[in-house]
Order: structure tokens, then C-alpha cells, then sequence
């Protein structure tokens, strides 16, 4: 029997987010079988001797058969490997996770990154998003431990479910940037220092702000706009580049590696969070990239959104602004490019705002309620 078994669906390799809660729980000592989908990817250097990994081949499907699918193949997995506790990292493990707790008399954790009934993806689809509500209501109130990722997903869980108030864990690194030359976006693509970089780094998918600032940049004069990621939109972005006749100012950069992004963001003079107000899940959010830009020393522009705001106006380490009004992001984007002292004044106040988020912060509580759990079994 293994300490924890651990599944998600994605790369965990990929993961964050994954990966913190993973190192966390290795200083233990514990014994982790991890599950995830994709190609075969080896985990990093320091969690290979103590995790054992499994990349299960991605389901081809869509909609409500992906569910089964992704459902159908963690459960064999699970069953198979008995567990003191079984983590999942997403709604859809948690069911399969949940019976192969039930099944062994392992704990079960949920961690709830997302309001998932609330997703772009349920807009306008009531079916749907009843679905995944039962789901989650089911399921939920059978964790031992919920966890998520902001105070709003927190609120609105227990209000929800009637389930005690989760454990929140921010979508932070565990340790500021650590300057790195070599890690450049400026050297890499050969800009001048005057050039100002607007760096958005994540997913490139619908409803994520990735096109807005694409249509702002030729009112943004000396500024270069660098996406960090891959997706379905990077395509599009390249035609709009095109359209606009701005494609010496674009840059499309494949992903980097979790333990390897921060040195590339430091390099940036302003990140992008630009998430729409498409759904609840938004409204509530705070991404990764918020996080990874404040632990880099990086100002922010960000989308005028309830957890948004609170964190860039609060520690005042950026703007907010309606990324659906082209004039006024044009006009924060313009604003930002050309007062570089404004930008040194709001990088200062990053380092507060990233440590009373960072995971080292919250890690001590993570671990807590995990011994806690360990104890009971």
C-alpha cells in the first residue's frame, strides 16, 4: 500500500500546482503513486526518486464521453493501487478516486481549482451545467479535506454544499524569481531596451484575454506583446498579427517548464491577466500567471474581476481594467508603456503581495491537514 495516490487530469509534469503539493508531501516521506494524462513526461529531477509517475494516453473524445473515458481509465488505476489517502486534483478524478477510496478505506482530497458547473464551457448549456453540479454536490460531501484556490471559490463552495469552509491554497510559487540572464525575453528575441514587453503567459484559449491586447497593441506605441504558452487561438493570433501589420511586435513562445518559467517572466516589464467576464468560475479566479508575475517583480494589468481586483488594487502592483472595452485597455496598456518609473513604483509592491500569497505561506497548512488525515488512517 502506497501513501497517497494521486491523479489529475493533464501533465503533472506541467503542473504547478501539482508539483508543489507533491514536494510538500515527499518531505513527509511518503510513498505517491501520481496519475495523469498526455504524452510520457519525466517528472522533475527531485521528485523521481520518491513519486512514481504515470501518464495515461489522453482521451480522443469530447463532452460527457471524455468524462467516461478520463473516468473509466483513473478508475482501473485506482482500484489497482491501494492508498492511505487519494488526492484529486480535479472534479473529474474525483468520482473515480472517491469509489477506490471506499473500496481500500482510504481518506479522500478534493481539490476544487475550479467552480467547475460554472465554467466557460456550461454558458448557456443548463443541461450540462446541472450535470456537473450533481457531480460535484455528490462527491464533495464525501472529501475528507477540500481544497481550492481562492477565497471566492471558498465562499461559494460552502454556500453551495453546506460543506466546511475549504482549505485555500493560491495558485503562488513557492519562492520569488531568481534572476537569470540567460532566461531573457529580451535577449532571446533582440529587443532594444526601450521596447516595453507585455508578457502574457498560459493557456492561448477563448475567454482567457489573450486576442484583446493583439487588437490594442498598434494604438501602443514602443511596446511588444510576447505570449508564453500554446493553444487552440495561437493561429488566430498569428492572422490578427497579419491583419494588423503588427507582426514584427508579436511574439509566440512555446511553454516553459514550471520550475524554469519564473527567471523568463522576471525579463518582462508588464504582465497580463485579462481573463473575460464569461462565467462565475472567472469572476472568482485567480490564475496561476497572476501569481508567477508578482513572484517575478512584474506590475500587472488585469481584468476589473472581484478576486482580481482585490489582490492588484489592495498591494497596488498594477491596473484593473475591462478588457472587453478596446479603448481603455488601449489607454492602461499606453499608460504602462510610458511611464517606466510607474512601472519601478508598482514592481516595489509586488514582493508584499506575492508573500501573503505565496505557497510557502500555505504550505504549512497543507501539510497539517494532510498529517492530520494520514493520522486517522
Amino acid at each position: 500500500m502506497v501513501d497517497v495516490c494521486f491523479a489529475l487530469v493533464g501533465s503533472i509534469p506541467h503542473n504547478s500546482r501539482a508539483l508543489r503539493q507533491l514536494r510538500a508531501l515527499v518531505r513527509f516521506g511518503l510513498r505517491i503513486e501520481a496519475f495523469g494524462f498526455g504524452a510520457p513526461t519525466a517528472l522533475p529531477a527531485d521528485l523521481q526518486p520518491v513519486v512514481r509517475y504515470h501518464a495515461l494516453p489522453f482521451p480522443e473524445r469530447r463532452g460527457p464521453r471524455f468524462f467516461w473515458e478520463v473516468h473509466r481509465r483513473i478508475r482501473i488505476a485506482a482500484d489497482a493501487c491501494p492508498a492511505r489517502v487519494y488526492h484529486a486534483g480535479d472534479l473529474f478524478v474525483l468520482p473515480a478516486l472517491a469509489a477506490a477510496a471506499r473500496r481500500h478505506g482510504g481518506r479522500l482530497v478534493f481539490d476544487a481549482r475550479e467552480r467547475y458547473p460554472y465554467v466557460a464551457g456550461t454558458v448557456g448549456r443548463p443541461f450540462r451545467q446541472h450535470f456537473w453540479k450533481l457531480v460535484e454536490r455528490r462527491y464533495i460531501r464525501r472529501a475528507d479535506l477540500v481544497l481550492t484556490v481562492s477565497d471566492g471559490i471558498a465562499d461559494h463552495l460552502v454556500r453551495d454544499y453546506g460543506i466546511a469552509p475549504p482549505l485555500v491554497l493560491y495558485n503562488a510559487p513557492e519562492a520569488p524569481a531568481v534572476a537569470d540572464p540567460s532566461a531573457s525575453l529580451r535577449r532571446r528575441l533582440a529587443l532594444p531596451d526601450h521596447v516595453v514587453i507585455f508578457l502574457y503567459q498560459g493557456h492561448l484559449r477563448p475567454g482567457r484575454g489573450c486576442l484583446q491586447p493583439l487588437e490594442a497593441l498598434p494604438d501602443v506605441p514602443g511596446a511588444v506583446l510576447v505570449y508564453l504558452g500554446d493553444g487552440p487561438l495561437a493561429p488566430t493570433l498569428r492572422e490578427q498579427a497579419a491583419r494588423l501589420g503588427v507582426t514584427d511586435r508579436v511574439h509566440l513562445l512555446p511553454p516553459v517548464l514550471p520550475d524554469e518559467l519564473l527567471a523568463v517572466t522576471a525579463s518582462a516589464d508588464v504582465g497580463l491577466v485579462l481573463l473575460e467576464d464569461t462565467c462565475l468560475n472567472h469572476r472568482l479566479a485567480l490564475p496561476n500567471k497572476l501569481f508567477e508575475y508578482l513572484a517575478a517583480g512584474v506590475p500587472v494589468l488585469s481584468s476589473d474581476l472581484p478576486e482580481l481586483r482585490r489582490v492588484v488594487e489592495t498591494y497596488r502592483v498594477g491596473f484593473v481594467v475591462d478588457p472587453a472595452s478596446p479603448g481603455a485597455l488601449a489607454a492602461a496598456m499606453r499608460r504602462l508603456a510610458g511611464d517606466a518609473a510607474l512601472r519601478c513604483r508598482l514592481a516595489v509592491n509586488t514582493d508584499a503581495a506575492f508573500a501573503a500569497h505565496s505557497w510557502a505561506q500555505r504550505a504549512s497548512l497543507f501539510q497539517e491537514a494532510y498529517w492530520n488525515l494520514l493520522c486517522d488512517t
